[in-house]
């Protein structure tokens, strides 16, 4: 049996699972849902951390919650899996196939505003690609990315979850933007004639690595950038994040290949492509970007008890 309880921001999709297992016959208790407002969340996983009858938790979500919630059920030592939040680097390596790296460029930080666990937000250019790189990435949102209500026709990026998503991407980006050396050669500013969930596709360059922005989980649509002269340099500054879900690079070298892959501190890797989840493959991250794995015979395994037994017929 299992109990669904979906973020207070986005009940539908849950609802609707809910409603067709019922028309297919899932019997009632088998899968049950609870919904809530965000006062009542804290006191329901609560409840289902450290409630005995429960015997396994598995949370999409913040990394700060993310601790709260291995807190709470390590009173009964209770399995738990989480996928928490993301950071994840992009490295576009001076051999790479230009257009097929700003073709994955565009799906990793595009997709769904950027609002998604494993969207690039922290992109390494090396030096020697910048201009081309930034030059094809920028005419390709001008001519790809159109802003409104997804219902509408032409649409391909609608809005954030809410308003203070947008005065968050607001406040990093004032941030990084007093630094004398960054700019923003894109957009940059919400797009309040359409509602007040709507933010420019953005690309800022030569972004601090000590600022928010690039420190911290965007969540929107803004792409980072700054260069790297080394693969050295680069894995290093790629590395250099307490999450360690995704991460993406682009070459044509083969020996860099599985040199870069081999030293990624991430649980996810995309090489030479912008969307890599399927539900065959294992999900999750390293360090704070949580622990097990979703999807897969991997995943299923989450959820099993392993026994051992010995049987002696003599």
């Amino acid at each position: 049996t299992a109990v669904v309880k979906p973020s207070e921001l986005t009940p539908l999709s849950a609802i609707a699972a809910w409603n067709l297992g019922r028309r297919a016959g899932i019997p009632p208790g088998v899968f049950e849902l609870i919904t809530s407002d965000r006062e009542s969340t804290p006191e329901i996983g609560k409840e289902l951390c450290t409630n005995p009858i429960v015997k396994k938790i598995s949370f999409t979500g913040s990394t700060s919650v993310g601790k709260i919630l291995m807190k709470q059920c390590s009173g009964t030592v209770k399995r738990i899996s989480l996928e928490l939040g993301g950071n994840a680097p992009f490295i576009i390596f001076s051999d790479a196939d230009m257009d097929l790296a700003v073709k994955a460029a565009m799906a990793s930080k595009f997709r769904n505003a950027g609002q998604t666990c494993v969207s690039a937000d922290r992109f390494l250019v090396h030096s020697s690609v910048e201009e081309e790189f930034l030059s094809k990435f920028s005419a390709a949102i001008q001519e790809e990315l159109t802003v409104g209500r997804g219902l509408v026709d032409g649409i391909t990026m609608g809005p954030l979850i809410n308003a203070q998503a947008v005065s968050s991407l607001e406040s990093k980006l004032k941030e990084s933007l007093s630094d004398v050396n960054t700019d923003c050669i894109v957009g940059g500013a919400a797009l309040s004639s359409l509602g007040p969930n709507f933010f420019q596709p953005t690309v800022v360059r030569n972004v601090q690595t000590s600022s928010r922005l690039w420190a911290t989980e965007t969540f929107g649509p803004i792409a980072a950038v700054r260069t790297f002269e080394s693969d050295e340099e680069a894995l290093e500054i790629a590395n250099n994040s307490t999450s360690g879900l995704a991460s993406y690079f682009c070459t044509r070298d083969a020996g860099r290949l599985f040199r870069v892959l081999d030293r990624l501190e991430n649980g996810l890797v995309g090489i030479n492509e912008g969307i890599f989840s399927t539900a065959v493959a294992p999900f999750g991250g390293i360090k704070e970007s949580g622990i097990g794995r979703e999807g897969s015979s991997i995943g299923i395994e989450e959820y099993l008890e392993t026994k051992y037994a010995f049987l002696n017929h003599d």
